[in-house]
């Protein structure tokens, strides 16, 4: 949901890395739904993979290179993590009154 003159910053990149944009009044509406959906995929994963690395970290003989890899995941479930709690911001402050 966005107020006039308001973006939502979706879930995923465009060309060469930039940020997209939605802009509608329709909350309900299908690019709408599809971001929310792709949200809930991201958290959800990020909550995996934060459940794998408790374990992994404490795994004394783990390899270093499933480290590494779990790392490169982390570091991606964060990047994700981190753009939807900045559109979701975004969504909240455009909710709160002036």
């Amino acid at each position: 949901m966005t107020t006039p003159n308001e973006l939502r910053l979706l879930p995923w990149s465009g060309p060469e890395g930039k940020p997209c944009y939605l802009s509608t009044d329709d909350q309900g509406g299908y690019m709408s739904r599809l971001a929310d959906n792709i949200e809930a995929v991201q958290l959800g994963t990020a909550a995996q993979l934060l459940e794998i690395a408790a374990g992994s970290l404490d795994d004394a003989d783990a390899e270093p290179i499933e480290l590494r890899r779990l790392g490169h995941a982390l570091a991606g479930a964060l990047k994700d993590v981190l753009r939807v709690g900045v559109s979701r911001g975004h969504l909240l402050a455009a909710g709160e009154p002036h």
